[in-house]
C-alpha cells in the first residue's frame, strides 16, 4: 500500500469523499448554476481511483506516461475541479470559489486544458467515452511501436466516468464496439448507474440491458458494484486491472446527490443548486461541519498527490534513461514525438516532395491527389496514422506504407474503423489529445467516412516565407475548435484547415 493510501486509511475514506461533495455543492451554489448531483454521487468512486490507482503527477500534468482520466459526463465538472485542487494541481481555491465565472479556469464544461490536468471532458454526452477509446488506442499503438523486452516505456491506463446519457448517445455504441474488437485492455470505464437524468427516472426512456450490451462488444463487465462502498470499488478495480486483453465496464449503483437528505436520488439534484437549506442539511447528514471552501489540514494532506506523483514520474524517467542506452534511435524518435517536433530536415524534404508532385501534376480526382500526397509525406512521418470507415478502396486512404492494426498487433498505423463514421472522428480526437501520437483529423474527401491525421504542431503545410498553410488558412491554434488547432473549412468536400 502506498504512503498516500495509508494516509487515506488514517483519515476515513468517506471524509475524503465528502471533501468533493462539499466543494461541489458549495461551488454550484455560489455560481447559482451547475450540476451537483453527479459529483456527490460519484465522490466515493473518485476517491478510491485517484488516491489508490491513478498514476499521474500534479506537478507535471504533461508527463508522457501518465494515466488519462476522462469525465465523459462532463456536466459534473465540479467533480474534476475538486479532484484537481485536492490532489495538488495548479488550481487554487479561488478558482473553485469562482466556478463558472468569467476570467476563471473553472468554466463548467472544461473541454481541454493543457497543463491543468483536464485531458478532455464533454458537454455532448457520449463524446468523452469515444475520445477515451481513442486515447486507449493511441496508448496501445505507441506501446506496439516503442516498447521492447524489459522496457515498457508506454504503459498507462485510460479511466472514464460516464453516465446514462453517454450510453444513450449512439456514438458510444460505435466507439465501444470497436474498443472490444481492438482488445483495449487498458481502458476502464465506470458507469454511474443512478437511474436519473434531467427529466427524471430513466425507466421511461432507457431500458437497455447495459451489461449484456457490453458483454456482446467483448468487454469485461463487473455488474452491481456499490458505488458508495470503497472496498467493493477497490475489488472491482483490481478485477479490471487483471484483465489485459479486454476493456472493462464497472457498473456502479449510486445515489445521485448522495448526502443531500431531502433531494438525493431525484432529478432535482442533477442540474441545479441544492439551495442553502438543503446544503445545511447535507452538511449535517455528512458530518461535514467546515465552512464553505475550507478543507481541514488532515484531509488536505491525505489528498495531496504530489509526492506520489513525483515518485511515479521519477521511476519512469529512470526506466527511460536505461531504454535510451539500450535503444538510442527509438528513444530519440520517442522524445521527438513527445516534444511535438518534426524531423530535423522536414522543411527541405517537404519542399522537394511538393516540387516533385507539382512536376507531375495533372488532372485527377481529389481522393487520388490525397493518396499522392500521403505517399510523398508518410515515409518521413512515422507518427502519421489514419484509416477509413469501410471506404478504403474508394477514398484511397491506405498509402504504400500503411500497416493495419489489429487487436493482437497494434504496432501499425492504419485503422479499419468499419462503418462507424461518428465514432471514427471522436476516436481520432482522442488520439490527438493523447499527445506523443499527437495528431488531428482531416477529412480529405466529400464523405466523412475518411479520416486522416497529422501533427497539430506541424508546419508541414505552411509556406516557408509567409507562414500560412498550403490551404490558405492562417497557422493558428484554437483548442475550442479541433483539438490541436485545426478547424473545418466549412466547404463541400472539405478538409480541416489550420
Amino acid at each position: 500500500m502506498s504512503q498516500q493510501a495509508k494516509s487515506a486509511g488514517e483519515t476515513a475514506r468517506r471524509d475524503l469523499a465528502n471533501a468533493i461533495r462539499a466543494l461541489s455543492m458549495d461551488a454550484v451554489q455560489a455560481a447559482n448554476s451547475g450540476h451537483p448531483g453527479a459529483p456527490m454521487g460519484m465522490a466515493d468512486i473518485a476517491e478510491v481511483l485517484w488516491n489508490d490507482y491513478l498514476r499521474h503527477n500534479p506537478a507535471n500534468p504533461d508527463w508522457a506516461d501518465r494515466d488519462r482520466f476522462v469525465l465523459s459526463n462532463g456536466h459534473g465538472s465540479m467533480l474534476l475541479y475538486s479532484l484537481l485542487h485536492l490532489t495538488g494541481y495548479d488550481l487554487s481555491m479561488d478558482e473553485i470559489r469562482n466556478f463558472r465565472q468569467m476570467g476563471y479556469r473553472t468554466a463548467g464544461h472544461p473541454e481541454y486544458e493543457p497543463g491543468l490536468g483536464v485531458e478532455t471532458t464533454t458537454g455532448p454526452l457520449g463524446q468523452g467515452i469515444a475520445n477515451a477509446v481513442g486515447m486507449a488506442l493511441a496508448e496501445k499503438m505507441l506501446a506496439g511501436q516503442f516498447n521492447r523486452d524489459g522496457f515498457d516505456v508506454v504503459d498507462h491506463r485510460t479511466w472514464v466516468f460516464l453516465g446514462d446519457g453517454c450510453l444513450m448517445e449512439g456514438i458510444s455504441h460505435e466507439a465501444c464496439s470497436l474498443a472490444g474488437t481492438l482488445k483495449l485492455g487498458k481502458l476502464i470505464a465506470f458507469y454511474d448507474d443512478n437511474n436519473i437524468s434531467i427529466d427524471g427516472e430513466v425507466d421511461g426512456w432507457f431500458t437497455d440491458d447495459t451489461v449484456a450490451r457490453f458483454k456482446a462488444y467483448g468487454w469485461q463487465v463487473i455488474a452491481d458494484v456499490d458505488g458508495h462502498d470503497s472496498a467493493a470499488i477497490k475489488a472491482a478495480i483490481d478485477t479490471a486491472i487483471a484483465q489485459d486483453d479486454r476493456p472493462t465496464l464497472i457498473c456502479c449503483k449510486t445515489v445521485i446527490g448522495f448526502g443531500a437528505p431531502n433531494k438525493q436520488g431525484t432529478a432535482s439534484t442533477h442540474g441545479a443548486p441544492l439551495g442553502p437549506e438543503e446544503i445545511a442539511a447535507a452538511r449535517t447528514e455528512l458530518g461535514w461541519s467546515h465552512p464553505p471552501f475550507e478543507i481541514p489540514g488532515n484531509i488536505a494532506a491525505a489528498w495531496d498527490g504530489r509526492e506520489r506523483g513525483a515518485v511515479n514520474e521519477t521511476g519512469w524517467s529512470e526506466l527511460f534513461a536505461k531504454y535510451a542506452e539500450a535503444h538510442p534511435e527509438l528513444a530519440t524518435e520517442f522524445a521527438r514525438r513527445m516534444a511535438g517536433q518534426l524531423p530535423e530536415d522536414w522543411a527541405e524534404f517537404a519542399d522537394a516532395a511538393i516540387a516533385a508532385i507539382d512536376a507531375e501534376a495533372g488532372q485527377m480526382a481529389t481522393r487520388k491527389a490525397s493518396l499522392v500526397a500521403l505517399n510523398a509525406f508518410a515515409p518521413k512521418l512515422p507518427e502519421l496514422a489514419g484509416g477509413s470507415a469501410d471506404l478504403t478502396g474508394s477514398n484511397l486512404t491506405k498509402h504504400s506504407g500503411s500497416e493495419p492494426i489489429t487487436g493482437d498487433d497494434a504496432s501499425g498505423n492504419y485503422i479499419y474503423f468499419g462503418v462507424r463514421e461518428f465514432g471514427m472522428t471522436a476516436l481520432c480526437n482522442g488520439m490527438a489529445l493523447h499527445a506523443i501520437f499527437s495528431s488531428t483529423p482531416t477529412i480529405p474527401s466529400a464523405s466523412a467516412k475518411t479520416v486522416r491525421r497529422t501533427s497539430p504542431w506541424s508546419t508541414s503545410l505552411r509556406c516557408a516565407s509567409c507562414r500560412t498553410c498550403a490551404y490558405g488558412g492562417q497557422a493558428i491554434r484554437s483548442r475550442r475548435l479541433w483539438p490541436g488547432g485545426m478547424r473545418s473549412s466549412g466547404r463541400t468536400g472539405r478538409q480541416a484547415s489550420c
